[in-house]
């Protein structure tokens, strides 16, 4: 068994100025679009490393979901300037991709199929260290393993997965957060919702990775609406409370709600956070219907009765297993529509010929996706593809 986080976690408002400490001499500086710069933040950073003593080189413009030419254009952009700092502003995104051009500054003879298949990734650190500063409260890539690129050639999103890429410094800095839209606080939340909660019944879940994944469900139950409202207090605490999910879950692992949102982004342009949003109520009742065996601990727990410990968790009181499992499914569904997220991907506007043509392909690739394997329940192509289609119809999971 392994626990594994970044060396140092900053956090709290205005815990930004840490990278005044940061050691180096050259830092290179990798964000998405302009709203780093906008806000200021960017330049901050920029400023707060120079104040370190780092040179410091920016790339802007890492696109939504991050391709791989664009990581091939950072590791390039790396190799010019010869960085032993890197440091990584904004969503998730932009972390994700500077994860992914990490290593390929520092194993350019790597090739991205070579690193495809989970823990396959080189060993980082000869030639920089990662600081991961997210603006967005959900991905919880500042603290994980994990690096999800997209091949638009074939429309498929690869999780890349290995301890190497945990960053080696976290600033969880809430002032950075404040400058979500609406629906991206909602989106974003309910992808925190969705690690917390597949990481609590993920086969690689232990005692540490289940106090974590607990407490971040309370919490974001307790303050996603709020902070979707607007209240500031509560927008700090999901700030924390997503990168505690992310620390279960680059540990416990996660399950097929990630699969399906993995493989359904690129293929139905789908934003991870909504599609997470809309399949994991579904995906609870797949994993609940049956006695599939979760982590060993005093005894065999199942999924079913791990989705009742975090109802009760949360302030259910019942005693009946499948009692508890609907009232938690109703909790979701509750937050979702408070959120004003559908239902079913037909109310998400996906259109029906589109769906039937890819939903076997999706299927498939669900299957092979690495989140796949740590599910509490075994999820083959025909199982996905009947829940994809109950996801699309908004019907009952009765199998």
């Amino acid at each position: 068994m392994r626990f594994t986080v970044p060396r140092d976690i900053y956090y709290g408002r205005g815990s930004l100025e840490m990278l005044k400490q940061v050691k180096g001499k050259t830092a290179v500086i990798i964000t998405g679009g302009s709203s780093m710069q906008k806000t200021g933040f960017l330049g901050k950073t920029q400023k707060n490393l120079q104040a370190a003593g780092l040179e410091t080189f920016i790339m802007e413009g890492v696109e939504p979901d991050p391709s791989i030419e664009t990581v091939m254009k950072g590791a390039r952009f790396m190799a010019d300037h010869s960085p032993d700092v890197i440091v990584a502003i904004g969503g998730g995104s932009a972390i994700d991709a500077a994860k992914a051009m990490w290593i390929f500054y520092e194993h350019p003879e790597t090739k991205f199929e070579d690193i495809k298949d989970p823990f396959t990734v080189p060993e980082l650190r000869k030639k920089a260290i990662f600081v991961a500063i997210p603006s967005t409260s959900g991905t919880a890539t500042e603290v994980t393993a994990f690096s999800v690129i997209t091949d638009y050639s074939t429309k498929i999103k690869y999780p890349l997965a290995d301890y190497n890429l945990t960053p080696d410094i976290a600033i969880v800095d809430p002032d950075l957060a404040d400058t979500m839209p609406k629906e991206l606080v909602a989106h974003t939340g309910m992808d925190a919702l969705t690690h917390a909660v597949e990481a609590y019944v993920a086969t690689a879940a232990s005692e540490f990775t289940d106090s974590l994944a607990l407490h971040a469900i309370k919490l974001v139950i307790t303050n996603l609406i709020l902070s979707h409202e607007g209240d500031k207090e509560a927008a700090e605490t999901m700030h924390y409370a997503q990168c505690m999910a992310g620390m279960a879950f680059s540990n416990a692992l996660l399950g097929i709600t990630h699969s399906l949102a993995h493989k359904t982004g690129a293929a139905l342009n789908i934003p991870h956070g909504l599609a997470n949003a809309i399949y994991l109520p579904y995906v609870i009742r797949y994993n609940a219907n049956q006695e599939a065996k979760g982590y060993v601990q005093n005894g065999s727990c199942t999924a079913r009765s791990k989705y009742a410990e975090i109802a009760r968790y949360i302030g259910v009181h019942e005693q009946d297993e499948t009692v508890l499992v609907e009232k938690l499914i109703g909790f979701v569904e509750s937050i979702n529509n408070a959120l004003h997220i559908p239902a079913s991907l037909r109310e998400a506007g996906i259109e029906e010929m589109e769906f039937r043509r890819m939903a076997d392909g999706i299927a498939e690739h669900a299957e092979q996706d690495p989140c796949t394997a740590s599910n509490p329940r075994k999820a083959g192509k025909d199982d996905l593809k009947k829940l994809l289609h109950c996801i699309y119809e908004g019907k009952q999971v009765d199998f």
